[in-house]
């Protein structure tokens, strides 16, 4: 959040859009996935912000994509 000059707090649509701030737990969906690596970053994400943004669905079939990604790169992995 970013402070205006009357001190009260607006949300910041670059650094911290409304729906990753949004979540009832208080924290911030980055503060997770900075530790993981990109494709499960990702599942989280889009599992993470599926009931917070306009389209649930749309989120969920995306962490679909990338949890099927990661199963094939490790798949390939073992062979």
């Amino acid at each position: 959040m970013i402070k205006n000059s009357g001190q009260k707090k607006m949300h910041d649509n670059i650094n911290h859009p409304k729906h990753y701030t949004s979540h009832p737990s208080g924290i911030e969906c980055i503060e997770i996935t900075r530790h993981m690596g990109y494709n499960l970053g990702c599942v989280i994400k889009y599992l993470w912000r599926a009931d917070l943004k306009n389209d649930a669905l749309e989120d969920l079939k995306k962490a679909r994509w990338y949890l099927e990604d990661e199963i094939k790169k490790r798949e390939t992995a073992l062979q």
